[in-house]
């Protein structure tokens, strides 16, 4: 009689751990699903928000470039890279040709001869870029911006691009703080949003 009772608790353990174990395991996959559904419907970006970051990246960088004195222009810290003028060209230069050759857009209809260009005319330059490129963004319906297309040997949408650009203008815009620094120069505070 005690062997059938204890076998029964020993049943009646079991049988309860497993229902313990399922029940975790539901709750588990649930809240799992829960997350992830809340993250797919927040993750994303709207377009006035991408942009109202990309029009921070511009002043960000304009801000940058108008720290470093006219002596540090040239400035490179090492015989190959880029000098400070051509690090903040670049970024302009990259966002005027990847937005005309992967987003579409027309023929911006000005250039600029980092060598011979001013301070000024940089900012300037850049300024326009940033403009175009969120021209070139903005004209972009949701279709178009979801169209894929292979981009420097991946397959990518058009979103990805325009993230793309964001994150180039980024890179090199963080090369040009570390020379603001080498130079003795403090740069401007960061703008989130």
């Amino acid at each position: 009689m005690i062997g059938e009772k204890l076998k029964f608790m020993k049943i009646t353990k079991t049988s309860l751990n497993m229902k313990k174990t399922f029940t975790t395991l539901v709750f588990s996959l649930a809240t799992g699903l829960f997350v992830c559904l809340a993250g797919f419907s927040t993750a994303q970006t709207t377009m006035d928000e991408f942009l109202g970051k990309w029009n921070n990246s511009k002043q960000f960088t304009i801000d940058v470039l108008n720290k470093m004195p006219d002596s540090g222009m040239n400035y490179k810290t090492d015989p190959g890279a880029m000098s400070f003028k051509e690090q903040i060209h670049h970024i302009g230069n990259a966002i005027v040709g990847i937005s005309q050759g992967f987003l579409g857009g027309p023929d911006p209809g000005f250039t600029i001869d980092v060598e011979t260009a001013s301070k000024a005319e940089l900012a300037d330059y850049v300024g326009k870029a940033y403009d175009y490129g969120a021209m070139v963004m903005k004209s972009l319906t949701p279709e178009q911006a979801g169209e894929m297309m292979e981009v420097f040997g991946s397959n990518v949408s058009k979103r990805q691009v325009m993230a793309l650009l964001m994150d180039h203008s980024t890179h090199h815009r963080g090369s040009a703080i570390a020379y603001l620094r080498a130079n003795g120069v403090e740069p401007p505070a960061f703008v989130g949003f």
